[in-house]
Protein backbone atom coordinates (compact mmCIF):
# COMPACT_ATOMS: atom_id res chain seq x y z
CA UNK A 1 0.00 0.00 0.00
CA UNK A 2 2.71 2.19 0.77
CA UNK A 3 4.72 1.42 -2.62
CA UNK A 4 1.49 2.19 -4.05
CA UNK A 5 0.38 5.78 -2.47
CA UNK A 6 3.92 6.33 -3.19
CA UNK A 7 4.43 5.81 -6.96
CA UNK A 8 0.89 8.00 -6.84
CA UNK A 9 2.75 10.85 -5.21
CA UNK A 10 5.85 10.78 -7.55
CA UNK A 11 3.29 10.69 -10.38
CA UNK A 12 1.51 13.51 -9.65
CA UNK A 13 4.80 15.83 -8.65
CA UNK A 14 6.30 14.51 -12.25
CA UNK A 15 3.07 15.59 -13.96
CA UNK A 16 2.91 19.27 -11.92
CA UNK A 17 6.47 19.60 -13.16
CA UNK A 18 5.75 18.32 -16.66
CA UNK A 19 2.86 20.30 -17.02
CA UNK A 20 3.85 23.79 -15.24
CA UNK A 21 3.91 26.73 -17.52
CA UNK A 22 7.24 28.24 -18.64
CA UNK A 23 8.32 31.42 -20.13
CA UNK A 24 10.02 31.07 -23.21
CA UNK A 25 13.43 32.87 -22.81
CA UNK A 26 15.80 33.49 -25.27
CA UNK A 27 18.98 35.39 -25.23
CA UNK A 28 19.11 39.48 -25.76
CA UNK A 29 20.08 38.77 -29.21
CA UNK A 30 17.74 36.20 -30.29
CA UNK A 31 15.12 38.51 -28.88
CA UNK A 32 16.54 41.69 -31.23
CA UNK A 33 16.39 39.31 -34.06
CA UNK A 34 13.16 37.94 -33.07
CA UNK A 35 11.94 41.55 -33.16
CA UNK A 36 12.99 42.36 -36.65
CA UNK A 37 10.45 38.95 -38.02
CA UNK A 38 7.80 39.94 -35.38
CA UNK A 39 7.80 43.18 -33.34
CA UNK A 40 7.07 42.61 -29.66
CA UNK A 41 8.37 44.50 -26.87
CA UNK A 42 11.41 43.05 -24.64
CA UNK A 43 10.93 42.20 -20.95
CA UNK A 44 14.26 41.32 -19.56
CA UNK A 45 15.59 39.97 -16.31
CA UNK A 46 18.37 40.89 -14.70
CA UNK A 47 19.73 38.60 -12.02
CA UNK A 48 22.20 37.28 -10.34
CA UNK A 49 23.77 33.71 -9.38
CA UNK A 50 23.63 34.73 -5.33
CA UNK A 51 20.56 37.39 -5.16
CA UNK A 52 17.73 35.86 -2.97
CA UNK A 53 15.32 38.22 -4.33
CA UNK A 54 16.02 37.30 -7.61
CA UNK A 55 15.20 33.38 -6.72
CA UNK A 56 11.89 34.60 -5.59
CA UNK A 57 10.88 36.52 -8.53
CA UNK A 58 11.87 33.02 -10.27
CA UNK A 59 9.88 30.59 -8.10
CA UNK A 60 6.93 33.08 -7.15
CA UNK A 61 6.84 34.96 -10.20
CA UNK A 62 7.57 33.85 -13.14
CA UNK A 63 5.50 30.41 -12.46
CA UNK A 64 2.89 32.11 -11.83
CA UNK A 65 0.34 30.78 -15.00
CA UNK A 66 -1.03 34.43 -16.19
CA UNK A 67 2.13 36.07 -15.72
CA UNK A 68 3.79 33.04 -17.72
CA UNK A 69 0.43 33.48 -20.44
CA UNK A 70 0.86 37.11 -20.81
CA UNK A 71 4.53 37.34 -21.34
CA UNK A 72 4.58 34.76 -23.94
CA UNK A 73 2.06 35.83 -25.77
CA UNK A 74 3.12 39.81 -26.07
CA UNK A 75 6.78 40.03 -25.43
CA UNK A 76 10.07 38.58 -25.79
CA UNK A 77 12.10 37.05 -22.68
CA UNK A 78 15.16 37.41 -21.94
CA UNK A 79 17.35 36.64 -18.56
CA UNK A 80 20.37 38.34 -18.27
CA UNK A 81 23.09 37.75 -15.63
CA UNK A 82 24.30 40.92 -14.59
CA UNK A 83 27.87 39.31 -13.62
CA UNK A 84 28.25 36.85 -16.05
CA UNK A 85 30.70 36.83 -18.94
CA UNK A 86 28.56 36.69 -21.61
CA UNK A 87 29.54 38.80 -24.62
CA UNK A 88 26.02 40.37 -26.10
CA UNK A 89 26.30 42.93 -29.25
CA UNK A 90 23.97 45.62 -28.77
CA UNK A 91 23.54 48.67 -30.30
CA UNK A 92 26.48 49.15 -32.50
CA UNK A 93 28.17 48.21 -29.12
CA UNK A 94 29.90 45.12 -27.98
CA UNK A 95 29.77 44.58 -23.93
CA UNK A 96 31.29 42.26 -21.54
CA UNK A 97 32.45 42.24 -18.83
CA UNK A 98 36.52 42.53 -18.56
CA UNK A 99 36.61 42.15 -14.82
CA UNK A 100 34.60 38.87 -14.57
CA UNK A 101 36.55 36.64 -12.29
CA UNK A 102 35.58 32.52 -12.96
CA UNK A 103 36.16 31.47 -9.27
CA UNK A 104 33.28 34.45 -8.08
CA UNK A 105 30.52 32.69 -10.56
CA UNK A 106 28.13 31.99 -7.68
CA UNK A 107 29.19 35.11 -5.74
CA UNK A 108 29.61 38.47 -5.88
CA UNK A 109 31.23 39.40 -9.37
CA UNK A 110 32.29 42.10 -11.76
CA UNK A 111 29.21 44.01 -12.92
CA UNK A 112 28.58 43.50 -16.62
CA UNK A 113 28.84 46.27 -18.93
CA UNK A 114 25.38 45.65 -20.45
CA UNK A 115 24.53 46.43 -16.94
CA UNK A 116 26.13 49.69 -16.37
CA UNK A 117 24.94 50.44 -19.82
CA UNK A 118 21.31 49.77 -18.66
CA UNK A 119 21.42 51.87 -15.20
CA UNK A 120 20.82 48.50 -13.35
CA UNK A 121 21.99 49.16 -10.05
CA UNK A 122 20.04 46.82 -7.66
CA UNK A 123 19.25 43.06 -8.68
CA UNK A 124 16.88 41.55 -9.58
CA UNK A 125 15.66 45.01 -12.30
CA UNK A 126 13.66 43.74 -14.67
CA UNK A 127 14.44 45.76 -18.11
CA UNK A 128 11.70 46.95 -20.70
CA UNK A 129 12.48 47.34 -24.49
CA UNK A 130 10.03 48.53 -26.96
CA UNK A 131 9.60 46.92 -30.02
CA UNK A 132 12.52 48.32 -32.01
CA UNK A 133 14.71 47.77 -29.00
CA UNK A 134 15.40 50.88 -26.69
CA UNK A 135 14.61 51.27 -23.63
CA UNK A 136 11.45 51.83 -22.17
CA UNK A 137 12.45 51.63 -18.03
CA UNK A 138 14.25 49.41 -15.62
CA UNK A 139 11.96 48.67 -13.26
CA UNK A 140 14.11 47.63 -9.58
CA UNK A 141 13.54 44.86 -6.93
CA UNK A 142 11.29 41.73 -6.47
CA UNK A 143 7.56 42.00 -8.12
CA UNK A 144 4.78 39.58 -6.83
CA UNK A 145 2.54 39.00 -9.98
CA UNK A 146 0.01 41.71 -9.24
CA UNK A 147 2.87 44.27 -9.28
CA UNK A 148 4.34 42.94 -12.37
CA UNK A 149 1.17 42.92 -14.43
CA UNK A 150 1.20 47.10 -14.02
CA UNK A 151 3.92 47.36 -16.04
CA UNK A 152 3.58 44.65 -18.44
CA UNK A 153 0.54 45.63 -19.42
CA UNK A 154 1.28 49.31 -19.14
CA UNK A 155 4.30 49.03 -21.22
CA UNK A 156 2.34 46.42 -23.46
CA UNK A 157 -0.18 49.19 -23.91
CA UNK A 158 2.33 52.31 -24.40
CA UNK A 159 -0.03 54.06 -21.62
CA UNK A 160 3.45 55.04 -20.16
CA UNK A 161 3.88 57.46 -22.90
CA UNK A 162 0.71 59.56 -21.57
CA UNK A 163 2.59 59.30 -18.49
CA UNK A 164 4.88 62.90 -17.61
CA UNK A 165 5.02 63.23 -13.87
CA UNK A 166 4.98 61.22 -10.41
CA UNK A 167 1.10 62.51 -10.15
CA UNK A 168 0.25 61.18 -13.46
CA UNK A 169 1.80 57.38 -12.86
CA UNK A 170 0.19 57.91 -8.91
CA UNK A 171 -2.97 58.15 -10.68
CA UNK A 172 -2.44 55.25 -13.00
CA UNK A 173 -1.74 52.89 -10.30
CA UNK A 174 -4.04 53.66 -7.82
CA UNK A 175 -6.75 53.77 -11.23
CA UNK A 176 -5.11 50.21 -12.31
CA UNK A 177 -7.30 46.93 -11.57
CA UNK A 178 -4.88 44.06 -11.61
CA UNK A 179 -6.14 40.47 -12.78
CA UNK A 180 -3.50 38.44 -11.81
CA UNK A 181 -3.29 36.50 -8.43
CA UNK A 182 -0.26 36.58 -6.19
Amino acid sequence: MKKTIFILLIAVFTSVSINAQKINWVDFEQALALQKKNPKKIMMDVYTNWCGPCKMLDKNTFQNKEVVDYINEHYYAVKFNGEGDDVVDYKTNSFTNPNYNPANANRRNSAHELTRYLQVSAYPTIVFFDDKGDVIAPIRGYQKPSQLELYLKMFKQDHHKNIKTQEEFNAYYKAFVSNFKD
